[in-house]
């Protein structure tokens, strides 16, 4: 799907495909009775063999599509609690770098600071729009720099120096995963497969003999409606961290006000 779509809000977005999808499908009805069925020579029985097809069609259609909508909702779901390790990960370092003599420590406690405070302020803008900055990588090479340089000269501070590169390593790997799943999506396959999915679904309702127009209308839009509300909840889920609808960036700003602003 194009990025535009995801920085839309969901109402306006909702409203959206449903009124494209719906006029799509009358247009193609329209077509498809004034074309199509004149060359047809129905008889009894057509319509059974017609909605048989739409059946089967529908329940293949559905499963394939709830499989996807299931997937997709585990992604956001996956990118979330990333989000919260993250979070968690930087909170638990900030009070491993308290084991570490002045001025040290208040260096790198200040660095974690700049990096909570970057993420939140402009990291997560910017990840809205797809974009990573390397910026928050050169803030943690420089807190990885002085945390590097530290030598323990006792036991005690050798056990609270692998603690803290423990902690460290945990928040550079959650840190990659998030980067990771920020261009996570479904692919192009897979959306051509959902669309023809949906084309097919509707089409074959268009088969149906219904000699008014008024009512083999509301069937189709009956049908695109539901089909387009399913896609909408496929589309939104599909980018956690694209657009509107978003992963916020409350973890983060939890450990802020919770962790590092209060004993600072």
């Amino acid at each position: 799907m194009p990025l535009w779509v995801y920085n839309m809000p969901p109402l306006l977005l909702a409203l959206l495909m449903v009124v494209v999808i719906d006029l799509l499908s009358l247009v193609g009805l329209f077509l498809t009775r004034r074309f199509v069925l004149p060359h047809f020579h129905y008889h009894d029985g057509v319509n059974d063999a017609v909605s048989g097809t739409v059946q089967a069609i529908g329940v293949f259609y559905g499963i394939t599509v709830g499989l996807i909508a299931v997937g997709v909702w585990n992604t956001n779901s996956n990118a979330a609690d990333l989000v919260s390790r993250e979070a968690a990960a930087i909170g638990a370092l900030y009070h491993d770098v308290g084991g570490y003599p002045s001025p040290l420590r208040e260096e790198m406690r200040q660095k974690l600071k700049e990096y909570t405070v970057y993420l939140i302020n402009d990291g997560w803008p910017e990840q809205r729009q797809g974009r990573i900055s390397n910026v928050g990588s050169k803030m943690l090479d420089d807190f990885q720099t002085k945390l590097y340089t530290f030598e323990p000269a006792s036991p005690g501070s050798v056990a609270i120096h692998q603690e803290t590169l423990s902690a460290y390593n945990k928040l550079i790997e959650s840190r990659r995963l998030r980067i990771d799943a920020v261009s996570s999506g479904l692919s192009h396959l897979m959306w051509f497969v959902i669309w023809v999915g949906a084309v097919i679904s509707i089409g074959v309702a268009y088969l149906y003999r219904i000699e008014d127009w008024k009512i083999h209308s509301i069937l189709v839009l009956l049908m695109s409606g539901f089909l387009a509300i399913v896609l909408f909840m496929i589309v939104i889920n599909d980018k956690p961290f694209y657009g509107t609808v978003s992963i916020s960036s409350d973890p983060y700003q939890l450990i802020l006000d919770r962790v590092i602003n209060v004993t600072y």
